[in-house]
């Protein structure tokens, strides 16, 4: 079967764009999934232009939980200007606990680029 050729350049642009991120704007948020019959929390975090950083399950979604998903991203990648998170508190206290406070926002629809991601899921 002949490959159209759009198909190898749409190959390359994947490969290429695999491994960018922006560091300008973070968007965490927590949502509820089942996993075998249990109750987990999956923490989604993408950059302004929807490229999935990282996403890690916990059993919780309090203080703890958002310290351990901050500390890989900014291991992983380094520190944002801006990092946007819904009200939960758990993200504000972990913000707190690391030092970040100076680029944290919260809003009403601040957050709607990153649910709107994980409704897919």
């Amino acid at each position: 079967m002949v490959k159209p050729f759009w198909f190898f350049f749409a190959k390359e642009a994947r490969e290429h764009l695999a491994g960018i991120h922006s560091n300008w704007r973070w968007h965490i948020d927590e949502a509820l999934v089942k996993i075998n019959s249990e109750r987990l929390y999956l923490w989604r975090d993408i950059d302004h232009k929807g490229t999935v950083l990282e996403s890690y399950v916990s059993k919780r979604r309090d203080r703890r939980a958002a310290l351990k998903v901050l500390r890989k991203l900014l291991s992983k990648y380094g520190s944002p200007v801006e990092i946007v998170t819904d009200k939960l508190g758990s993200c504000g206290a972990a913000m707190q606990d690391l030092g970040i406070r100076h680029g944290y926002e919260t809003g009403k629809y601040k957050n709607n680029h990153v649910e709107s991601s994980h409704l897919y899921f």
